[in-house]
């Protein structure tokens, strides 16, 4: 995989006195970790004595974790009209992988490679759209206006050149984007998916088509962003029966998603859904130029609204390491074991009020942050804090088109 291609440093680095989270039962309350200067655990122990020539980060008593991977973004800077620069919603906010949902299609994903992934210090992957055209002009133009939007060979040349980077395809399944054209589209990527063995993902909002149809169709591996959506015929709080095939969806290994976004999170349905038993399998944060100082902000505001709606804290971490690095089939066992490339987050999780609001507008205090300190990528010690959004920021829509997604 692209994956772990950190630039050497110029020394190795000792992450000192951390306590491990998601890595499993095998390690101690406080650790050091050892790095060397081409970015792979050297060492792992309680006190670890080093040299001079080694950079020091003091968690003092921090959490480490896998890197915080956000299954969800739009980083195809100016090849599309949302997409923001991966440094906005990577490392400097705590996220060593991210993952693009869709804003390339075959016709533009050379530039998104060569501009965006290749020079980005962060690992980045892609859904690959089905619409040809991927989000250049998003809502705008639609990128499933009919089969004419689609070219499934080069589709499949694509990916097939781009193996190491695309991890899966993106449909967007909602009526402000397919019209009338229901399911087709999601049929045509679940053949696609199933000829390259990939999973897709699917984008559900408004219908049609129906949420209810969708999941029908989505088989072990695929994926269901936005699923705690609040909108009208597309919400699980509001249809007993749409929950229930929600529940056997996740039962048979569907991924849910959160993807948050300026439009598609509500506190009212994820809590809902987590006193009833249903989690989300992996957090994300569906960031754009429209949610990041509207609703979203970043991975960390994210993890802790789902932290205050009644998820454990192991599992919040665990939805936003290894459970979205195993949607996208990248190793997530043994990540913490000599040997292996370092990508790990500093965090720590702080009692401090603050007020958030949800995809809908609902507002909500919250008592506990995650606070990223590091995103720690090979020898490379990356300093960390939440998104501050601009004072003058107004609700995530478009100032054109009023749109948020």
């Amino acid at each position: 995989m692209f994956g772990n291609n950190f630039p050497a440093a110029k020394q190795p680095l000792l992450i000192k006195g951390a306590r491990p989270v998601a890595f499993g039962d095998r390690f101690g309350p406080a650790i050091d970790v050892l790095v060397d200067k081409d970015g792979r655990i050297a060492e792992i122990g309680s006190r670890i004595a080093v040299g001079h020539n080694v950079k020091v980060v003091e968690a003092n008593g921090a959490f480490l974790s896998p890197g915080w991977t956000d299954l969800h973004v739009h980083v195809w800077y100016g090849g599309t009209d949302i997409s923001i620069r991966p440094q906005q919603c990577g490392a400097a906010r705590g996220v060593t992988s991210m993952v693009d949902a869709g804003s390339a299609g075959e016709a533009n994903f050379h530039g998104f490679r060569e501009f965006v992934i290749e020079p980005a210090q962060e690992n980045v992957y892609a859904f690959l759209n089905i619409g040809s055209i991927g989000l250049v002009a998003c809502n705008r133009v639609s990128e499933l206006i009919d089969m004419r939007s689609i070219d499934i060979d080069r589709t499949i040349a694509t990916i097939e050149a781009n193996r190491d980077v695309i991890v899966g395809l993106k449909v967007r399944a909602s009526h402000v984007i397919t019209g009338g054209w229901d399911l087709t589209p999601v049929r045509l990527a679940k053949k696609l998916g199933r000829i390259l063995k990939l999973p897709v993902m699917v984008h559900v909002g408004e219908p049609p088509p129906l949420y209810d149809d969708i999941l029908g169709l989505l088989t072990e591996g695929d994926i269901v962003t936005h699923c705690f959506n609040g909108k009208a015929g597309g919400s699980i709080l509001e249809d007993d029966d749409l929950y229930r095939l929600a529940e056997d969806a996740a039962a048979r290994g569907v991924v849910l998603d959160v993807g948050h976004g300026g439009a598609s999170f509500s506190f009212d349905v994820a809590k809902a859904a987590l006193e009833r038993g249903l989690a989300p399998k992996t957090i994300s944060t569906d960031l754009h130029n429209r949610s990041l100082d509207g609703s979203v902000w970043d991975m960390a505001t994210t993890m802790s609204k789902l932290l205050s709606l009644g998820m454990a804290f192991e599992d919040v971490v665990t939805a936003s390491t290894t459970a979205p690095r195993r949607a996208i089939r990248l190793p997530s066992e043994g990540l913490l074991e000599k040997g292996r490339p370092a990508e790990f987050t500093v965090f720590d999780l702080v009692d401090a009020e603050l007020t958030v609001k949800d995809s809908q507008g609902v507002t909500s205090l919250l008592n506990q942050l995650f606070e990223p300190r590091y995103a720690i990528l090979g020898a490379n010690a990356i300093e960390a804090h939440r998104h501050v959004p601009s004072a003058h920021a107004g609700d995530g829509a478009c100032p054109h088109c009023g749109w948020k997604s």
